[in-house]
């Protein structure tokens, strides 16, 4: 495709660390057969920013985010040890991305235990236990608060149904643990309520005592539709249903605030395989066609959703044709599996 003429939208491309800019690479390679108008804003986080400017999560990285919106972000490393704060973490900090969204669906031609999964699970992404609230009440007592407000609760209970209706998925489920902590996850579970109530009554809705609710996730996924977690619970239950469809490399994620919106690969950096040419790209690369949905929808460009349509039946399809990297038992290498795509495109 001829691009010469074609409006170019900005967008920050994060390569990450370990396989991070290997993935990448072979992703916007991907982009770049389809036709994809987006002119990267190339900026670092994680170790590979360090070196530079002593920082984890740079200024310009967060300059850049604020002004185009939208970034794909290969996998960051965060050093160990005090001083440095989870990447990812001060992320969803730094623009309020309150809404996780992970799709969890069997892919063809990837064989596990359990067939018609078709999941997507929505994970409140700023509050919880997660808020970092920590303290030492005395020596050998220490203490984490779980946070969790009327505003965050409400929102994410919101978002959780608006998105539901838009994609028309039929039913949410709320996975709690309100029996025992009854203020915060009750809090939750009462904005899920209110929202289904009052605002969303066309989508069906239940709730489940998290630990009757995994066991009924692992006993038949397909019996659920969207998940509405808090954070924590989220964090747990996303990775968790990705081993239903052959684990994180093949499961896309979305971080999405207000005004911003991060898509990533929710899997790490895998430092033992960096730089071999091995690493799978399916991951980010579902990401990215998320990215292209997610631009369709709220700037109204119909060339990104189409974009997206072909290459999601192309990676398909190359599924579907045995064309698989190493762990999902297949032979390709990173580079090959793009071209694969890129072939089927």
């Amino acid at each position: 495709m001829n691009l010469a003429n074609v409006s170019m939208r900005k967008a920050v491309l994060i390569p990450g660390d370990g396989i991070g800019p290997e993935i990448t690479d072979a992703v916007i390679g991907v982009l770049d057969a389809a036709g994809v108008a987006i002119e990267w804003d190339r900026h670092y986080a994680g170790l590979a920013a360090l070196d530079d400017s002593g920082d984890v999560l740079p200024q310009a990285t967060i300059d850049a985010i604020t002004r185009h919106k939208v970034a794909l972000k290969g996998p960051c490393t965060t050093p160990v040890g005090e001083g440095f704060a989870s990447v990812n973490v001060r992320l969803r900090k730094t623009f309020n991305l309150y809404a996780a969204v992970r799709p969890v669906r069997n892919l063809p031609g990837v064989e596990t235990r359990y067939q018609n999964v078709d999941l997507v699970i929505v994970r409140e992404n700023t509050e919880g236990l997660y808020s970092g609230v920590e303290n030492e009440v005395t020596p050998g007592v220490v203490m984490s608060m779980k946070v969790a407000t009327e505003t965050g609760c409400r929102r994410i209970a919101h978002w959780a149904f608006r998105y539901a209706t838009q994609r028309k998925r039929k039913k949410i489920t709320v996975f709690h643990k309100a029996n025992i902590m009854k203020m915060t996850d009750g809090l939750f579970l009462r904005m899920a309520e209110n929202a289904h109530k009052k605002d969303y009554p066309n989508i069906r809705y239940e709730s489940a005592i998290i630990d009757a609710g995994c066991m009924r996730l692992v006993q038949d996924p397909s019996q659920f539709d969207v998940l509405l977690l808090e954070n924590l619970y989220g964090d747990v239950v996303s990775d968790l249903c990705a081993g239903f469809v052959g684990g994180l490399g093949v499961v896309p994620g979305a971080n999405f605030g207000e005004t911003e919106a991060i898509f990533e690969a929710v899997h790490g950096s895998a430092p033992d395989i960096a730089g071999r040419n091995v690493a799978n790209p399916l991951a980010l690369l579902m990401s990215a066609v998320m990215m292209l949905n997610y631009l369709t929808e709220n700037e109204g460009d119909e060339a990104f959703g189409q974009a997206a349509e072909r290459i999601r039946a192309a990676y398909d399809r190359a599924l579907t044709d045995g064309e698989k990297t190493r762990d999902l038992g297949g032979t390709l290498d990173t580079d090959q599996f793009a071209q694969a795509v890129v072939q089927r495109l």
